[in-house]
């Protein structure tokens, strides 16, 4: 697959920030259980925190882009990458997975992430506002929106 230099330029600096682990910080953590209910909570605190922290990032352009959200949107922003769990990858596996592409079980997952983290909200019971933005049924300017701010 060929790549443009926006995309590689894009893909280096989601590594640079992929780098450290770190959760977020306490008081953003309370802000997002704040924000979520108890299934959507324990979705998003199984995420690693590169994962935890690159969702509140997306959150913060989503809001920034003037996208006037209610809740559940903006609950499906911070659990679009949910289902990146399935697959067990660490930094460097996530690294082959985006240069090779979907090949086995695991780098598959990982590229199948949104159906896999749609699927799993679905089977917790969350509320049909955030599926719809995580099976893509959603409006397609909330969609867009999502897309653009992840891409960033």
């Amino acid at each position: 697959m060929r790549r443009s230099r926006a995309e590689w330029a894009h893909l280096v600096r989601r590594f640079l920030g992929a780098i450290d682990d770190r959760a977020p910080s306490d008081a953003a953590q309370r802000e997002v259980r704040a924000l979520l209910t108890a299934p959507e909570w324990w979705m998003w605190s199984c995420m690693s925190g590169r994962d935890r922290r690159h969702s509140l990032e997306v959150l913060a352009r989503f809001d920034e882009a003037g996208v006037r959200a209610d809740r559940e949107v903006r609950a499906a922003v911070l659990l679009h990458d949910a289902g990146k769990t399935s697959s067990g990858l660490g930094l460097w596996m996530r690294v082959i997975a985006t240069l090779v592409g979907p090949r086995g079980r695991r780098l598959t997952a990982y590229h199948d992430h949104e159906t896999i983290g749609a699927r799993q909200a679905r089977d917790l019971g969350v509320d049909d506002g955030v599926l719809a933005v995580l099976d893509g049924r959603a409006e397609k300017d909330i969609l867009l929106r999502l897309r653009l701010a992840d891409d960033t």
